[in-house]
Order: C-alpha cells, then sequence, then structure tokens
C-alpha cells in the first residue's frame, strides 16, 4: 500500500452500524434542531437588508455552534468567524484519528495518538485534509403554500420534514458531525476534517472570498470537498452531482415618465416602458423557443456529461420532466415542457443558459389598478449559466447587451446583484474522479441505499465550489444532498426527505473512511 491507497473496504456489519447510528441520530437529534431551526426566518442577506440588527443569521448560527460543540466530538475546535460588515462564518477542526482499521503506508511512520485515538497533528500542515461545506441562510417566503404549512411553520408529515431551508441545506453542518460521530465511535480511522458553514450562500456568497483568504492557512491541504448542498435524482440511489451552472442575476429597469399619466391621455403617444423592456430582452432570449441568442453564454458540452446525462436519462426516464408541477391547459391537460426527450431536457437544465423573470416592480396591485400609463417597468432577471461561462464576464456583457441603444430613447438600466468584484457566480465542472472515490461512492451507495451510483448535473449554483476548485485545483469533489424529486427548494412546500438523508450521512461517513 502506498501513501495515496483507499483504506480497506468497510465490512457490512461497519456500514450497518453507520447507518444504524446515523438513523438513530437523525431520529433523536437532528431532526429536533432543524425543526427549531426551520422556524427561525433567517433570510439571506439580499432579502433581508437588515439581517444584522434582526439578529436571526446570528441566532441559527449560535443553535447550530452549540449542537455542535454539545456532540464532544474528540478534538473539535469550533469557532464562530465574523468579519466587519459581513455574514458570520463557522469554522471547526478536528485531527486525524487512527483506529483500528488504520492501514498505514510502510513508507510512513505511524502517528502518535491519545487514548482516544486522536493524531497529535491538529493544526493545518501537509496532511491530507477533508473540507465540508454547508450553509445557514434561507431564502424568501415565496407563495402557494398549501394552507396547513408555511415557510416558517416546521411539520413533520410522514417522511417529509417540510419547511424553508432544512434541505437547503440547514441540515448539513448536523449531518457533516453526524458522520464523524459515527465513525469515531466505532474506532474507523479517518482524516483530518474542517468544516465550513456559511451564511451568505443564497446571496450569491459575496462575503466568502474574504472567508477562504482568512482561512487558507487553517484550511491545510484540502484532498477532498464533500459539499451537501446539493440535490438527487431520486430517493433510491446515492447521487454525486458532476455540475452546477453558474448565474448572473440583477434588475433591469426601463423608465420613459417621471410620473404616471392618465392611459387615455398618454397612451398612442408614450410608449409603454413594458413594450420597451420587451425590445430589450428580445436581444438577449428568443422568446418562442426560449434560447438566449448571444453566443457567448453557451459553451461546448464535454463529451463525458453528455454520456452521463444519456445514463442518467435511461435511470429516470420521463420522471426528469414529469416531476415538475405543472398547470392544466385551457383543454384539461397538462402543460407542457420544452422538451420531453429525457437526455436534452437534463442538459437544457444543466449546460444551457436560461433566462427567467422572478420578480417585477412598477405594476400597482390588481385590485388598484386604474387606467394609467406607469412611468417605469423593472424585471428582477436571474440568467443561469452553463458551467463553464465566466459570470464575472457574462455580467458586464449583459449589462451592455441590455442597456447600449435604447428604444425611444428610454433610461434603460441594468443593476447586478452582490458587491463589487463579485457580479455573477461561475458555475462549475467536476474534476475527473480518482479511482479510489469512484469505488467508494459506489460501494457507499450499494451499501446504504442497495443500488448504484447515479450522476447528475444540477442546474443551480454553488459559488463554492468554483472558488475550492481554483485554490485546490488537485482536490476531488463529493457533491451531493437531499434535494431530490418535489422537494422544491426555494419554493412553496419545501420539505427534507428524511430517509434519504439519513442514508445520505452515513454514505458520506463511509466515503471519508475510504479517504487514503
Amino acid at each position: 500500500m502506498n501513501a495515496r491507497d483507499p483504506n480497506p473496504p468497510l465490512q457490512a456489519d461497519e456500514a450497518e452500524s453507520l447507518a444504524a447510528f446515523a438513523a438513530r441520530t437523525w431520529d433523536e437529534e437532528i431532526v429536533p434542531a432543524l425543526t427549531d431551526y426551520i422556524a427561525v426566518p433567517a433570510k439571506s442577506p439580499m432579502f433581508d437588508a437588515e439581517w444584522q440588527q434582526h439578529g436571526l443569521i446570528d441566532r441559527v448560527v449560535r443553535d447550530a455552534a452549540a449542537w455542535v460543540e454539545s456532540k464532544k466530538v474528540a478534538g473539535l475546535k469550533l469557532e464562530v468567524i465574523r468579519l466587519e460588515g459581513r455574514t458570520p462564518v463557522i469554522f471547526f477542526e478536528v485531527p486525524a484519528t487512527s483506529g483500528r482499521r488504520a492501514a498505514p503506508s510502510p513508507d510512513t511512520p505511524p502517528r502518535g495518538g491519545d487514548a482516544e485515538g486522536v493524531s497529535g497533528a491538529s493544526s493545518a500542515d501537509s496532511t491530507d485534509t477533508v473540507c465540508m461545506y454547508g450553509h445557514l441562510d434561507k431564502q424568501p417566503e415565496f407563495n402557494g403554500w398549501r394552507s396547513d404549512l408555511g415557510p416558517w411553520m416546521p411539520k413533520l408529515e410522514g417522511d417529509k420534514l417540510y419547511g424553508r431551508g432544512g434541505a437547503d441545506d440547514g441540515y448539513a453542518v448536523y449531518a457533516a458531525i453526524t458522520a464523524i460521530l459515527a465513525l469515531d465511535r466505532q474506532g474507523i480511522a479517518r482524516p483530518r476534517i474542517v468544516g465550513l458553514i456559511e451564511t451568505c450562500e443564497e446571496s450569491g456568497s459575496y462575503d466568502l472570498p474574504a472567508y477562504i483568504d482568512l482561512l487558507r492557512p487553517r484550511l491545510g491541504n484540502v484532498s477532498l470537498v464533500v459539499c451537501l448542498d446539493s440535490g438527487a435524482g431520486n430517493y433510491d440511489q446515492l447521487w454525486l452531482t458532476t455540475s452546477l451552472r453558474g448565474m448572473v442575476s440583477g434588475v433591469l429597469k426601463v423608465e420613459i415618465l417621471t410620473e404616471g399619466i392618465h392611459s387615455g391621455d398618454a397612451s398612442g403617444l408614450v410608449p409603454s416602458s413594458f413594450r420597451i423592456l420587451r425590445q430589450v430582452l428580445d436581444r438577449l432570449e428568443d422568446s418562442k423557443t426560449g434560447r438566449l441568442l448571444p453566443e457567448s453564454f453557451h459553451c461546448s458540452i464535454p463529451a463525458g456529461r453528455v454520456e452521463q446525462a444519456q445514463a442518467t436519462a435511461q435511470i429516470l426516464g420521463n420522471e426528469v420532466w414529469k416531476r415538475m408541477p405543472w398547470a392544466c391547459g385551457a383543454d384539461g391537460t397538462a402543460s407542457l415542457p420544452t422538451t420531453t426527450e429525457p437526455v436534452e431536457a437534463l442538459l437544457n437544465r444543466t449546460w444551457r443558459p436560461t433566462l427567467s423573470v422572478t420578480g417585477a416592480d412598477g405594476f400597482p396591485e390588481l385590485g388598484s389598478a386604474g387606467n394609467v400609463l406607469r412611468p417605469y417597468t423593472a424585471f428582477k432577471l436571474s440568467l443561469r449559466l452553463p458551467p463553464l461561462v465566466d459570470a464575472h464576464l457574462a455580467a458586464e456583457r449583459l449589462k451592455a447587451l441590455l442597456e447600449d441603444n435604447a428604444p425611444y430613447n428610454a433610461k434603460v438600466t441594468f443593476a447586478a446583484d452582490g458587491r463589487a468584484g463579485a457580479l455573477g457566480a461561475t458555475g462549475w465542472n467536476a474534476p475527473e474522479l480518482s479511482p479510489w472515490l469512484e469505488t467508494a461512492l459506489n460501494q457507499a451507495s450499494q451499501a446504504h441505499y442497495g443500488a448504484p451510483l447515479g450522476y447528475i448535473g444540477q442546474g443551480g449554483t454553488i459559488p463554492l465550489m468554483s472558488m475550492l476548485q481554483q485554490g485546490f485545483p488537485a482536490a476531488q469533489m463529493m457533491v451531493c444532498g437531499v434535494l431530490g424529486p418535489k422537494s422544491n427548494a426555494h419554493g412553496p412546500n419545501e420539505f427534507l426527505h428524511v430517509p434519504y438523508g439519513k442514508k445520505l450521512t452515513a454514505a458520506v461517513a463511509q466515503v471519508i473512511a475510504a479517504h487514503p
């Protein structure tokens, strides 16, 4: 065995013990903790400009930190870090252990350890480190919740824990510590682990680079990142995220008047701000097909990702698009997607740019909409970008495309979200899997789900992944999560599938145990 060989695979009884420990901890401790967490409207700063005064983000951070410290993980050091004017971050580190299954390399001297089996090397050095990531900030309420549910009204109904943020992804810090404990309670060797739990992810993680720079000396040699903020194609197997789209979001505003004017007097003479906005958007999107027109917003799809999409389509079939809550058309039949071909559906939502309008301003409520030609129209735009497109450059090109040569010389402005230097979040394409990790993931999926590993791209954005891949280009990435069919993160009736969370926790522990 050399220094890069994985540890021996777990025996069946060891995997069962991990699963039993994870399941028990979820039932007795994680579900109650998440119930408390969901009840706190700790909205991300983009949706709560006065988050510091409200103190809700600080509350969920304190609660999570207290829970972690109460677990008494041997050698654990935890710190809540607060940079001036930025959202807080939980950082924890746990030294490596030399459990009964450790198989040290013949050219590597054994490490010293105490009675708990904890290695003496607890500080960041050249030792391989696993970095575990999650976040505690939440999306806003949205509408359309069931009458007996609400974003801040946690409810456990069968296997599902409803409420905002439990699955996306307040569970992450609790699952991460449980995976560590599951290994330590059995004396199974594992590497040094650090945890990074932020509170700005739903705003584009614009605070995170400052913390990464601050913590870089303490992160150590990150050789594996375990990100628990992603999704699953079904609840029947472990799913590895292979790519994430980038995003540029912001407000497009068209102003034509300084105040509203009687529509009978002004219409026909004053151009509608909404019509001007439609013309401007026609520069960006083909409204008939939804295709984004600028070629710079597209990229070539790697052949390997197409092959994985084909394999995933064989598993999921038409559920790729049937899982959506389609409304009925005028004839009573369900509305249709852009494509019913499963492979194309997967690629459309993961490797092709798309535009969504997620909010509007300048419109009165319907009950108050008089015969007035409105002075302005503003849309909140969400532009999802392929994983290989630079989001900052895309934001600059988008602004120029929308603002230049405005129809009727109207005042057209596009203001991207984020702070200076953080206009947009670039996507991520996973590095090639090391043989040890591919084997470990498949073994964990078979052990805890009874099915092989699935590979799936995700249409969402996790800014940290691009940051960490740039900072640690040799690191392997295990990006996974509990956001499976109809879990509906960001929307109404968001839920966490508890049985899947239990199995994922045990699977993560098993993969960490296989780390070289």
